[in-house]
C-alpha cells in the first residue's frame, strides 16, 4: 500500500535536520553542494541557503552518463554541467530529488569523478523509495516511501515546487485526454 505524501516544507525540513546531524557526525568542514539537474538541482537550491554553505552551488547535468542513453536517446535541452569549484579533496553534499533505482546518482558520481577524487560524497535526497536496481543508498533524506506497481513519483517545480504521486492509469488517462483533445 502506498503513502501519503507530506508537505514539500516538512520533507525540506527534514532533509536538511538530516544532513545537519550527517555533516556534524563525519565532521565535514566546508563542504561543497551539488544538485542533480533538475528536480535534485530545485531542492539543493532550497538546501544551499538552510545550511550555510560558502561555495557556490554546484549542477550536474548527467544526460551524458545515463546508462539508458542507447535506448532514450538525447533530451533536446542539454546543458552543461556547472561545478564553481574543485572536486579533488572536497567533502560534497550530492543533492536529488528521488532516489529510486540508483541509476541517477551512479550516472552523477560518474561525472563527478571525472572532476576529481573526493575525499567523500554524502547523497541527500528528497524522497528515497524503493526499487533499487543498484546498491545506491541516500545517506540523509526526507521521506522513505513505498509505492505501489505502476506508480510514480514527480517533482515538478521550480516556481511553485510540487510533488505528487502519479499511477500508470493516470498517465494513460490524461495521455487519452490529450489524444481526445486534438
Amino acid at each position: 500500500m502506498s503513502e501519503s505524501l507530506p508537505r514539500l516544507d516538512e520533507l525540506l525540513e527534514r532533509l536538511e535536520n538530516d544532513m545537519r546531524v550527517e555533516i556534524e557526525k563525519r565532521g565535514l568542514s566546508d563542504p561543497v553542494m551539488i544538485g542533480v539537474l533538475s528536480g535534485g538541482a530545485w531542492i539543493a537550491q532550497q538546501l544551499h541557503g538552510r545550511l550555510a554553505i560558502r561555495e557556490p552551488l554546484g549542477l550536474l547535468n548527467i544526460n551524458f552518463y545515463r546508462d539508458d542513453f542507447s535506448q532514450i536517446g538525447m533530451h533536446p535541452r542539454v546543458t552543461p554541467s556547472k561545478l564553481p569549484f574543485r572536486v579533488e579533496g572536497r567533502n560534497i553534499l550530492l543533492i536529488d530529488d528521488v532516489l529510486h533505482t540508483g541509476r541517477t546518482i551512479r550516472a552523477a558520481l560518474n561525472e563527478i569523478f571525472d572532476y576529481g577524487r573526493p575525499a567523500q560524497v554524502v547523497l541527500g535526497v528528497l524522497v528515497a523509495r524503493d526499487g533499487r536496481e543498484i546498491p545506491v543508498q541516500a545517506d540523509c533524506s526526507g521521506m522513505r516511501l513505498r509505492l505501489e506497481q505502476g506508480q510514480k513519483i514527480k517533482l515538478s517545480g521550480p516556481e511553485p515546487l510540487e510533488l505528487f504521486i502519479i499511477s500508470s492509469s493516470n498517465i494513460h488517462e490524461k495521455h487519452e485526454q490529450k489524444l481526445e483533445e486534438r
